[in-house]
């Protein structure tokens, strides 16, 4: 198979939604029509012992949240499907945005009762900015929920795009019956059953006596009625807009139940994009290009905790990827050569040969990468778009046992390079502040640090409102705002200046008394 050929049935997306929307469920059940797994692990029931497969770190089956962004790839007919499981509590919506930069496309899950929250939106507007486009799955039509209708508007209004139904419930909670699939004619019987898939009638349109005798003749007579008013309030469904991330296609379902995921996944592999092209600072790369590049995305420490050992997570961008060949690593202008790249299915792994544009490669890092760094056949190509945000959290954090402090600071070293958090010097006193998006971050790191590396830290509180980053053309003006606030200075770990912010008010007189400094709340400038 060619190049072109492996390209155009290659689909990389992201599931993302707000917490407890079924996200991880939704993968499990898309894992299984694969055939990559044969039971779907309940993500929620401590009884059974099963846990989701995307879900594989430690403090993940505790909580039975998401922590990480998870990576597997499988076949699904003639397509190879790589998905993104993203964490969707808000303390670990930087690991989200960044796995954002390495997908062509995403599918939103939505809870039918609670409709949009305030993650889901945070993560559409990083859609927006990247005109990726989006499908939405309206979950947990088994439980009592509001009007698909509603939905369909609150979508429309929260998420700012326009929306276009493909299948559509009949009835939801207690009395649901099934879903009409707009997009093939077809309808699905609900019988709830976690492993097996519903049963399929045959039908020829919308018009055929099989609904009346399948759902009951007031239902036939309501879905009916549902699909008129559908036709005449949205437009036709265009294939064109989907993919400039105008229209959003929604499906309804029940991930639980493995309902209507066979018609979400059917329709997501023939409409969704195939990789597309990236913008590099030097030029835009075409997937179909002869030489290889990629960029690092994600590092993840301790995937298998028996070998400490670090993954960098390399989205491919264009050509392929070979084992053992020699590719540039452009930041420190080194070749390197790869003798076991991995694929994933979450934690397990499997060596490739080669790897196409889309696919996500594993490859053991001892220290080399750093969220952003580029590999490539020779070519200087630098990507854009992995940002690190300003946190909002701060705290000293000490060693409690002198005895190992090697290990606390490898673990440090190593966690700050997933990118979990931000890891800052005070100049004044050269203790260490770590600084995190939100509170869930400490307890991680500190179970991480005890469970992984074996070392321990207490957390010391420290009043701080905004770590921001500082510049200037002018040396001078750098050099005398230090000097005055040289209590409030830090380095980050690339040794560039930090200037810790204690009050909003503070910072506004800064940047007001010192003109020529430039502030940054992103370290992307």
């Amino acid at each position: 198979m060619g190049l072109q050929e492996e390209i155009s049935r290659h689909r990389t997306f992201a599931i993302i939604s707000h917490p407890d929307a079924g996200k991880t469920t939704l993968t499990e059940k898309l894992l299984l029509f694969g055939g990559a797994i044969h039971v779907a692990g309940a993500v929620k029931s401590n009884k059974i012992k099963k846990t989701a497969t995307s879900d594989w770190m430690e403090i993940e089956k505790q909580r039975g949240i998401s922590v990480a962004t998870s990576v597997m790839g499988f076949n699904y007919g003639d397509y190879k499907i790589n998905i993104l499981d993203t964490p969707g509590h808000q303390d670990f919506a930087e690991d989200t945005y960044r796995t954002l930069t390495a997908v062509d496309s995403v599918i939103i899950v939505v809870d039918v009762a609670k409709g949009v929250e305030q993650q889901t939106r945070k993560l559409m507007e990083v859609c927006r900015m990247r005109n990726t486009p989006v499908i939405i799955f309206v979950n947990k039509l088994d439980r009592e929920g509001r009007d698909p209708f509603d939905i369909l508007d609150e979508l429309e209004n929260e998420l700012k795009i326009a929306v276009r139904p493909l299948s559509w419930p009949i009835n939801i909670g207690a009395k649901f019956k099934g879903v009409y699939n707009i997009y093939e004619q077809g309808l699905d019987l609900f019988k709830p059953d976690k492993q097996k898939v519903t049963e399929r009638v045959e039908i020829d349109d919308v018009n055929d006596s099989a609904i009346d005798e399948a759902v009951g003749e007031t239902d036939a007579a309501k879905l009916r009625e549902d699909l008129e008013l559908i036709e005449g309030v949205y437009p036709e469904f265009d294939v064109d807009a989907y993919l400039r991330g105008e229209v959003a296609p929604v499906f309804f379902g029940s991930a639980l139940n493995t309902f209507g995921v066979k018609e979400l996944l059917d329709c997501f592999v023939k409409i969704a994009p195939a990789p597309r092209p990236t913008q590099a600072e030097e030029r835009v790369i075409e997937p179909q290009e002869e030489a290889f590049s990629g960029f690092v995305f994600k590092i993840h420490a301790n995937m298998d905790p028996n070998h400490r050992s670090c993954i960098a997570f390399v989205k491919v961008c264009s050509g392929k990827f070979e084992r053992n060949a020699n590719y540039k690593h452009v930041r420190s202008g080194k070749m390197m050569r790869f003798a076991a790249p991995t694929a994933f299915m979450a934690q397990k792994k499997s060596v490739v040969d080669e790897a196409y544009p889309g696919d996500i490669v594993g490859i053991p890092d001892t220290g080399n990468f750093k969220i952003g760094d580029t590999l490539t056949s020779g070519e200087n190509l630098h990507f854009k778009g992995l940002p690190s945000f300003s946190p909002e959290m701060f705290k000293y954090i000490e060693n409690t046992d002198p005895m190992k402090s090697k290990q606390l600071e490898k673990g440090i070293q190593q966690l700050m390079d997933e990118g979990v958090a931000q890891l800052f010097v005070n100049q004044f006193n050269g203790r260490k502040i770590i600084g995190t998006v939100g509170q869930l971050q400490f307890e991680v790191i500190q179970y991480r640090l005890l469970h992984e590396y074996g070392a321990q830290c207490r957390w010391e509180p420290i009043s701080l409102y905004k770590a921001c980053w500082v510049e200037s053309d002018d040396k001078a003006a750098l050099d005398a705002f230090k000097k005055r606030k040289h209590q409030f200075m830090a380095l980050d770990r690339e040794g560039r200046d930090v200037f810790l912010a204690d009050s909003n008010y503070v910072l506004q007189m800064a940047q007001a008394d010192f003109p020529a400094i430039r502030f940054h709340f992103s370290s992307e400038f």
